[in-house]
């Protein structure tokens, strides 16, 4: 890796006490410090509503949006404001046409955002959910090929195909554009849930051609939390929004005809907006956020957490730890299993040594970002011996 492909460690830009070690970004990140000034202003100007001179409702949740997209190759047009991943992928299933005998395919595991709104619309449409397990994906060396499995389970039934980047328990990849092209092959929708990956992985929606993709904003993308963006391909964006507020419909700008109601909507995805979308200080945060890791690029992002996970699965196997092969597993996601089970005691004897991480399933998670630096490493390896005693 080359100086310029490597980003330094960024933690000078955010609030962590020095004697903190935050290797749980999968769980909730950190704000950076521009992010937290932004919303402060928000509050502010909120708190002294004559100070909006005049009000503006528009252009800060245009700048956003226009980030996020992009941050994943699309126009403003495509991207939606949302308050959470399970509010876009309801977006979603409401405007995806499911019938008697089809199937929904999902991934065993998979975060329940993307799960119980397609099992909600099997139920009502007499389709079947169809559970890709991880046994179907186990391959040679310990490897879990998800997208194997997955596309192995796409057929003409298939409805819908409702999938991550990567899996939230351990970071387990799926290859989306080999899915997309074999969902776009038997007709089926592709509905994606990026929370887990948004920001941190390359993502590029002329490659993948999602139907939908949400992504919520307090991981990965570093923002707040009741926050998040949905992308709608070109032919979804003309669907029926769960809410029906006055900022989404056509001339919405000119307050003073808005008793003139309108039937037409704000052009592209800009209908499936959430109801007071204009949030004065959530909006001004997310594009602190989304600025920033623009400004550091996707791709060198990506890379850098790469390095920095590989050199923690080489030390953990000496404890007796495995992670999934690397190409089989998001660069930036670590689900470390141990050859003698997750000690009961292990997050407690962690945090008493405030290092954090996370145990899903029988992985312990480790997802550390670019406010972690070789310190960190150390101090997660010297408490993580200590929980092994």
């Amino acid at each position: 890796m080359t100086t310029t492909d490597r980003l330094d460690s960024q933690r000078h830009l955010f609030d962590i006490p020095r004697d903190v070690v935050w290797m749980n970004c999968a769980y909730m990140s950190p704000l950076m410090n521009a992010a937290v000034a932004a919303g402060e202003e928000g509050i502010r100007r909120k708190a002294h509503p004559w100070s909006m001179t005049p009000p503006d409702f528009f252009s800060e949740s245009e700048d956003a949006r226009t980030l996020f997209g992009r941050l994943v190759n699309a126009p403003a047009e495509a991207v939606a404001i949302v308050p959470s991943a399970s509010y876009g992928i309801a977006v979603a299933a409401a405007n995806t046409l499911v019938s008697s005998g089809q199937s929904i395919v999902l991934l065993e595991d998979q975060f329940p955002s993307n799960v119980y709104a397609w099992r909600r619309k099997a139920s009502e449409n007499g389709a079947r959910v169809r559970t890709v397990t991880r046994a179907e994906a186990s391959g040679a060396n310990g490897a879990t090929d998800w997208t194997s499995a997955l596309v192995a389970a796409i057929d003409d039934d298939t409805a819908v195909v409702a999938a991550p980047n990567c899996l939230w328990t351990d970071g387990s990849l799926i290859d989306l554009e080999t899915v997309g092209e074999a969902a776009r092959r038997h007709g089926a929708a592709l509905v994606l849930d990026l929370t887990q990956s948004a920001g941190v992985m390359p993502f590029d929606v002329s490659a993948v051609q999602p139907d939908f993709a949400v992504a919520a904003t307090y991981k990965w993308l570093l923002g707040p939390y009741s926050l998040g963006f949905l992308y709608a391909a070109p032919h979804r964006q003309s669907g029926r929004p769960l809410e029906e507020g006055w900022i989404t419909r056509a001339g919405a700008r000119d307050f003073a005809r808005l008793v003139d109601y309108q039937d037409d909507y704000e052009p592209g995805a800009r209908r499936y907006d959430m109801g007071e979308r204009s949030n004065f200080h959530l909006m001004p945060m997310a594009t602190a956020a989304l600025s920033r890791i623009l400004d550091w690029g996707v791709d060198r992002i990506a890379r850098t957490l790469g390095e920095r996970n590989r050199d923690i699965v080489e030390r953990a196997a000496g404890l007796g730890f495995s992670a999934p092969p690397e190409d089989f597993r998001a660069a930036h996601f670590l689900g470390l299993r141990h050859v003698g089970g997750i000690p009961a005691t292990l997050l407690d004897t962690l945090k008493d040594r405030n290092v954090y991480v996370s145990v899903r399933g029988d992985s312990i998670r480790v997802t550390p970002h670019l406010y972690n630096d070789d310190e960190d490493v150390e101090r997660f390896f010297a408490a993580l011996e200590a929980a092994l005693v």
